[in-house]
This record gives structure tokens, sequence and C-alpha cells, in this order.
């Protein structure tokens, strides 16, 4: 796995990074690191008391038009970082104890990543995804990564053609999904710390909640009772320049809606309080 022919997300645009070409991320063929930080507000089983060991990666393979990061995601943002650098970032967040190494937006540095990974960290490997992913790449990871967060952001084909240039994320997610799955298993914990499993991200948009109900519905008729856990999440903030709904919050009946629903399909994970809302939790970029 290289960036010579790069096909190491579902775009599979096929460009030499190493030449200098550029495809759909627009990032060159070394990482590009837009952050480092203790992380106090991923879901309390991975933040706990120490907070994630989150590494920022610039640039994206979905570029959503309403994403929180796009300062990073945009395009290629960062600090040109080699997988030695990359292994030195890993043990000074360890050293000021993070709880685990919580790799956000990672899959176009795969090649510079995976080396960064051995010998294995000592805490959980969480990779932090948009759920956009090809098979293919996710099972270099085997292994290799204990948590897996992915986002299942649509079940409208609509929807994520329009907002993320993926009018073929839903079948793509989906069988990633079940890949990381089949990877790491059940939810296993070490006291109120999630070691391995994974949890899949919804976020609600304003007027989508037939998509949300729809994203619901396939988690539970996939996986069994408490096989996956799922974060609902009510942070959708408005970044501007989008027509409506989606320049505004989601509403109170909106989220109650979804969130009956999680219930009714005996889905078990987490929930956000309406505070969360609020550019104020989006880190200083």
């Amino acid at each position: 796995m290289d960036y010579v022919n790069c096909n190491l997300c579902p775009r599979c645009c096929g460009v030499d990074r190493t030449a200098g070409q550029r495809g759909f991320c627009g990032c060159p063929d070394v990482a590009l690191v837009a952050k480092t930080m203790l992380h106090k507000w991923e879901e309390p089983v991975l933040a706990g008391n120490g907070g994630s060991g989150a590494i920022f990666f610039g640039g994206c393979t979905l570029g959503c038009r309403y994403c929180q990061n796009s300062a990073i995601s945009g395009g290629p943002v960062g600090k040109p970082t080699d997988s030695a650098q990359l292994r030195q970032i890993m043990e000074e967040l360890m050293a000021q104890g993070a709880e685990n190494i919580d790799l956000v937006t990672p899959t176009h540095f795969l090649p510079t990543i995976l080396p960064a990974l051995t010998p294995k960290p000592e805490v959980p490997v969480v990779y932090n995804c948009g759920g956009y992913e090809r098979v293919e790449t996710l099972r270099q990871l085997e292994g290799k990564v204990d948590i897996y967060l992915p986002d299942l952001k649509y079940a409208d084909v609509a929807l994520g053609r329009n907002l993320s240039d993926a009018g073929d994320y839903f079948g793509v997610a989906a069988c990633a999904i079940r890949e990381m799955v089949r990877q790491v298993g059940a939810p296993q914990w070490e006291g109120q710390r999630l070691k391995k499993g994974v949890i899949i991200r919804h976020l609600i948009l304003p007027g989508c909640v037939e998509n949300s109900l729809k994203v619901l519905d396939w988690i539970g008729e996939t996986f069994a009772p408490g096989e996956v856990l799922v974060s609902l999440m009510r942070q959708y903030t408005p970044m501007g320049g989008l027509p409506a709904p989606f320049d505004r919050r989601i509403t109170d009946e909106e989220y109650d809606a979804v969130l009956s629903w999680m219930y009714l399909n005996d889905l078990e994970g987490f929930t956000q309080e309406a505070e969360a809302a609020d550019r104020g939790f989006i880190p200083d970029f």
C-alpha cells in the first residue's frame, strides 16, 4: 500500500501522489498533521479523565459542505510529518496522559500511519473517520486498531451526493462498518473505559429526520443488540453558505423523534445535550 496509483479511499483517483499529482483529497504523499491535543470532548468512554490523544490530519476524502473542521479538512493543511515523527507525537500524547491515540480523518495518509503503529501503542488506537472507507484499505489495519469510530451520515442517496459529493456513501459505509465490526468485535470494557469495539456516530441534520430513522433502522437490523454502540449527535452547527434547512440547528422535536427511534431499535450508546451545538466545542485550528 502506497501513494502510487492512489486507491486508498473509495474515490480511487489512481493518481501518483509521489510525483506531485493530487486526487480528490488534494494532499501530497507526506502526512499533514494539522493539530494534536488531549481532546476532552470525545465520548466519555473514550475521553476518560486524561482526554483522547487526538491527531487531526489535514485534508479529507469527503469534503462535507457543513464540516465543522473545514479549516483543516478542505485541503492540504498541516505540518509535513513522516512515520518516525508521527510515532514521536503519539509517545508525547501518551506521556501527557492520553487515554488513547485518536487518529482523526486518517485514511488518505495510511501509508505513513501504518509504520507509526508498530510496535503497537500501549493505549487503544482509535480510527476516527467519516465512514466512507474501502474494505480493502481497512483490512490493512487489522490488529492495529482497537476502536473504530466511523460516522454513518446518510442512508439517503441524494443527501450523500449533494452534501458530500458521494452518492454511493451509504453502500460503501455499510460495507466498511461491517468490516470494522468483523475486525474488533463487540465492545470490550475496562471499568468505564472502552478498550475495543465500534462506536457508530450519526449527526442529525436539520430537516432530515427520515434520513436518521433509516440509518438507525439499518444499524438495528444489521447488528445484534449490544454488538455496536451508537453516538447520536445533535451538534450540527450552521457554518454559513448553505440553504434552508441547513442554515439552522436541529430542533428539540427533531432530536426527540430520532432519539425515540434509537431506543425502539434497542440501540445502546450515547446522546448529546442541546448545548453541544456551539462553535465553542470546535477545536481551535
